[in-house]
């Protein structure tokens, strides 16, 4: 099992340096002299990276090695991270961010399709928890280290710390990593990859800034609108071409298209939950950062355990059953944030987002394996890539509702500020939405991923 734990290396650096980033924001950005909310575009331009790679990092896996492609993207990643700690302006900062998205589009996609192809399928479930279990040290431990460097040390060390970690990875993924290839790769989709990379972006830079004055709201709605015109077009020209870069007749399986569909609505609740609730706890409540902070770290610790035990439940139960109970019940979680008040005692609320933590883990697990239950290995590339895309979107998407559905609150009530009213309806609109998901994962057959769950 070391080919997961060694993509779980690169996972951790990837979320190890998105949370710490978050957290030290506002020195970097009084070091370099400019308004924190002109850093967030150091965070947007890493998304725009991420949208433009992702769709051909399953082509470039497929013709160059998984091995020799995960490596080059540690070591563009490392790369990007030492440019970044040498940044002197935000216009170097943020072409080093942009950097080190090429090698995250890269390294997290292809680290899982080398894992995926490396594994029996009755070993797929345990690979995808060995994976994610380290990674989810990053969340928990990524806000209070970034507050400790920058306090104590200096905001550059975030990302310097990038270099052993990669340094290990790299190393590793030398000696055990496969180096799979593909015969016969079709030749690469240029005009679809122009397509889907500026469609993607725009559609992200446009939904990650709307509402929040990084750009004008127009220009922002304009980015969003022609996002989804160029995605559209690559809809019609996919449907047209022998070989296109993302291929969407893999939604013809009907698990993998209930796992990425559902996984899609399931995902936007989820994606607005780390949005709104430390606006909640802090805005709403007046804890202060370090409160919030040790009250929301406790739902990646209940990820964590529920990691280990996912496989007896699937087992048990199956996965379409699991699914669609699990669903229910963790939607009801994210809607039940909404009904905490300021007096809620504490340990009442590390209750629920440790419960909530719990589900969301199992729904995750589950989602992502009964993906490629059926997917066959020369198809493995372009699933992989086709479901990174899909995440990649619903989290942005779901930040969007969530910000539209608290500022549609303050309006109706006529708030001059965000108000603890406010949280709840934001809370169940995006309940809602991933409680929805229910209706593709309901088409299923009762044996689904028997075989991954080791019942077949």
């Amino acid at each position: 099992m070391l080919v997961p734990l060694i993509v779980a290396c690169a996972l951790f650096m990837e979320n190890m340096d998105s949370t710490v980033l978050s957290t030290s924001l506002p020195l970097i950005a009084q070091d370099l002299g400019e308004s924190p909310i002109a850093l967030k575009l150091a965070l947007t331009s890493y998304l725009v990276s991420l949208a433009v790679f992702i769709p051909i990092s399953g082509w470039i896996a497929d013709r160059f090695g998984t091995r020799n492609v995960f490596r080059s993207a540690i070591a563009l990643f490392v790369l990007g991270s030492v440019l970044c700690g040498i940044s002197s302006t935000l216009g170097e900062l943020v072409a080093a961010r942009f950097l080190q998205g090429v090698g995250g589009a890269m390294m997290v996609p292809v680290g899982r399709l080398a894992l995926l192809k490396s594994v029996e399928k009755r070993d797929m479930v345990k690979a995808l928890n060995t994976l994610t279990i380290p990674a989810l040290i990053g969340p928990v431990l990524g806000p209070p280290l970034g507050g400790f460097i920058t306090t104590y040390w200096h905001w550059r060390w975030i990302f310097f710390i990038n270099v052993p970690v990669g340094v290990v990875g790299f190393v590793l993924a030398t000696k055990f990593i496969p180096d799979l290839f593909e015969d016969n790769v079709p030749p690469l989709d240029v005009i679809g990859f122009v397509m889907s990379g500026v469609g993607l972006s725009s559609l992200m830079l446009g939904l990650s800034t709307l509402g929040r004055h990084l750009i004008p709201t127009p220009v922002s709605i304009g980015l969003a609108v022609l996002g989804a015109a160029l995605l559209w077009a690559y809809v019609v020209h996919a449907r047209r071409t022998a070989h296109p870069l993302l291929r969407l007749d893999l939604f013809k399986v009907p698990t993998f298209r209930a796992g990425v569909v559902g996984g899609t609505l399931f995902r936007i609740g989820v994606g607005a939950t780390p949005f709104l609730l430390p606006l909640m706890l802090q805005l709403g409540f007046g804890m202060s950062p370090v409160q919030s902070g040790l009250l929301t770290f406790v739902s990646a610790a209940g990820a964590m355990f529920m990691k280990t035990i996912s496989l007896r439940i699937l087992q048990r139960f199956g996965f379409r059953t699991v699914l669609l109970a699990n669903a229910a019940i963790a939607s009801a979680t994210i809607g039940g944030y909404g009904l905490f008040t300021a007096e809620t005692p504490h340990a009442v609320i590390l209750c629920v987002l440790l419960f909530g933590g719990c589900f969301r883990s199992l729904q995750f697990t589950s989602l992502n394996a009964i993906s490629y239950a059926d997917i066959e290995p020369s198809r493995m590339s372009q699933a992989t890539s086709l479901a990174s895309v899909a995440q990649q979107v619903s989290l942005s998407t779901g930040i969007t509702i969530g910000a539209a559905a608290l500022q549609t609150s303050i309006a109706l009530q006529g708030h001059a500020h965000v108000a603890a009213s406010d949280f709840p309806w934001a809370f169940l609109v995006v309940a809602l939405i991933s409680v929805s998901s229910i209706f593709s994962i309901a088409r299923l057959s009762r044996n689904a991923g028997s075989e991954l769950a080791r019942r077949a």
